[in-house]
């Protein structure tokens, strides 16, 4: 075989321990459980494993995974940890430690994103320390075939249609790789070889040899196998949305013998599967992203044997009798005894001129993770002051040269959690502006250009103290997201005068353009339940009416709607599309078990 023809090398899992006797029992332990599949590097020290890891990068070779002794002479793990980042930042990172040193570990999870710490000795390796760098491997690989990705995507990185392709593929984990025709070459060359123009993108080039031209999302899921029909007539279960509560549903019926359907119309996780970093949700010291938690989540309930149709919309739902009828967007409908509704809450839309006409080009809703190292050196906008903002701006300042964080409110407290508001004040590149509101948004050449933002007289600069932020509303990712409107509130602005009236004085009201390259806006949810209307009883913002609420709107029957029922017998609702829930990953994923358990109760009346 040729060296053109020779096969990849097994990505690097690379060792570093002072003591040799320890470096030679991981290494061997290591090798035994993964050596099929991985190479087992090892050295004596950090810079010694620094420099390896340079001669692997510049030999083209992947390294999944860092471990490292804690205590070492001249350069602790931890230390080696930091600058091994910045060379592999996609590799999973493991800690070794003494008992005397879990503080040192625990201190590390926010220092290096360590992934795990692993107390010494790990006897027997089938138990302590097999399982745990099988999950980390397993999420690493995961990520690796996505950046890999058999699906070529050409387009312009700021059209609207190639971003929603990008973020469908990446959403549904699908590999893809993208090429900008601006700035890749090789996009370029492609469409010169498939004799395509670029009137024809986004283009879409799948294993298979095929080309589809300005595909829809439903057209390339078809394609691509990710969207299926139903396999059954009916259904005991059907839950309608893929996100933490749908998710906890399906396990939960699955794993109970009901045969259980699920329909998301965009991809698995929701919300929450937006989310760059969930640092509170239980049994994750290291936190975990959302698009991480959706797929332990599919894969879980698929293992169970529930089955999911993706890029599935529910339409409407009728009842006839003891049936419950849910009509999808394609046209077929699904027959159940019961169904969860978990449909979640989208991001509101920001009103404010411009943004309609460069969202999808500059402008996104949500995190759009797809989008962050496009935004190298750039200056990008995070508009929101909840945990999903703060989440975001934490996640691209790692790329972006600056991010600047619009808040609406005085301060963060009341609306984000403590642990994000330290991150973003320690983090030199994230400015955090206050009382600050989005009037007017530009564009040049076709795409987001500049800001045009209205600071308040008490708005300040840096992560702000003083009085409460105003109410809030919260996002499903345990993340609170302003739900007044973004671009009015605060004092009255006089229309010409530039003069902010009220509260016994004048004052001036600041207004500002700046440069920006891109903005992503968290300005808080409205719930997806328009398709229940006139069938469900919902309160005046849409959310669903459950237990004690639905019964004062219309209950039929001579019990007592159960805890998440709705007021059609037969139909419970789980999660953000609650009303009166609380918007935290935890009790959606409670709220989707706990819905199963009072679906065994309905079906148990007969």
């Amino acid at each position: 075989m040729s060296a053109a023809q020779s096969p990849p090398r097994r990505p690097a899992i690379v060792v570093v321990d002072d003591e040799p006797a320890v470096l030679a029992a991981v290494s061997r332990d290591l090798r035994r459980g993964f050596g099929e599949r991985f190479r087992i590097v090892r050295a004596g020290s950090g810079p010694e494993a620094l420099q390896l890891i340079r001669d692997l990068r510049t030999r083209g070779d992947q390294v999944a995974l860092l471990v490292a002794d804690q205590r070492m002479p001249g350069m602790s793990g931890t230390e080696y940890l930091v600058e091994a980042r910045k060379l592999v930042p996609d590799a999973k990172r493991v800690l070794l430690t003494a008992y005397a040193d879990t503080e040192a570990a625990i201190s590390a999870i926010n220092e290096v994103a360590l992934d795990y710490y692993l107390l010494k000795p790990w006897d027997p390796p089938e138990e302590q320390l097999f399982p745990v760098v099988e999950d980390l491997l397993t999420t690493w690989e995961s990520g690796a075939a996505l950046e890999q990705g058999g699906v070529r995507v050409i387009g312009h990185r700021f059209s609207k249609a190639s971003h929603d392709l990008r973020d469908f593929l990446a959403r549904n984990r699908v590999p893809a790789r993208w090429l900008d025709v601006e700035r890749d070459s090789e996009a370029r060359e492609l469409l010169e070889v498939i004799g395509a123009s670029q009137d024809c993108l986004p283009v879409a080039l799948l294993e298979d040899g095929g080309v589809m031209e300005k595909p829809t999302i439903l057209e390339l899921a078809e394609r691509l196998g990710v969207s299926s029909a139903p396999t059954e007539d009916h259904y005991d279960l059907v839950i309608v949305g893929g996100g933490p509560a749908g998710l906890a549903a399906a396990v939960y019926g699955a794993s109970e013998g009901l045969k259980t359907v699920l329909v998301e119309r965009e991809a698995p996780g929701g919300q929450a599967g937006q989310s760059s970093r969930i640092e509170n949700y239980l049994g994750f010291p290291a936190g975990l992203s959302g698009s991480d938690l959706a797929r332990r989540g599919t894969d879980q309930a698929r293992r169970l044997g529930a089955e999911l149709l993706t890029v599935s919309d529910a339409v409407a739902l009728r009842v006839e009798g003891a049936g419950r009828f849910l009509e999808l967007g394609s046209g077929a409908t699904l027959s159940a005894t019961c169904v969860v509704v978990a449909s979640g809450v989208s991001y509101r839309q920001l009103d404010a001129p411009g943004f309609a006409e460069h969202t999808g080009a500059g402008i996104y809703y949500g995190a759009a993770l797809t989008e962050a190292r496009a935004c190298s050196n750039q200056h990008v906008v995070v508009i929101g002051g909840a945990n999903s903002a703060g989440q975001a701006a934490v996640h691209f300042s790692g790329y972006a040269r600056q991010v600047t964080m619009l808040v609406r409110g005085p301060n963060l407290e009341r609306s984000m959690s403590h642990y994000l508001i330290e991150q973003l004040a320690a983090l030199p590149n994230v400015e955090v502006r206050t009382c600050t509101s989005v009037v007017s948004a530009e564009g040049e050449d076709g795409h987001l250009a500049r800001l045009t933002v209205r600071t308040t007289p008490n708005g300040t600069s840096g992560p702000a103290g003083g009085p409460p932020a105003e109410p809030v509303a919260v996002g499903a990712d345990g993340a609170a997201s302003a739900s007044a409107d973004p671009v009015g509130g605060g004092p009255d602005v006089g229309a010409e005068d530039g003069t902010a009236t009220g509260g016994g004085g004048t004052a001036t009201v600041i207004e500002e353009t700046m440069d920006v390259d891109a903005c992503f806006v968290f300005i808080g949810a409205q719930p997806r339940t328009d398709w229940l209307d006139g069938v469900v009883a919902r309160d005046e913002r849409g959310f669903i009416l459950a237990g004690a609420d639905a019964q004062e709107a219309g209950w039929s029957l001579s019990r007592d709607p159960y805890l998440l029922e709705s007021s059609v017998p037969g139909v419970f609702v789980a999660g953000d599309v609650r009303a009166r829930s609380i918007k935290r990953v935890a009790s959606a994923v409670g709220e989707g078990s706990m819905s199963v358990s009072l679906v065994h109760q309905y079906l148990a009346e007969g």
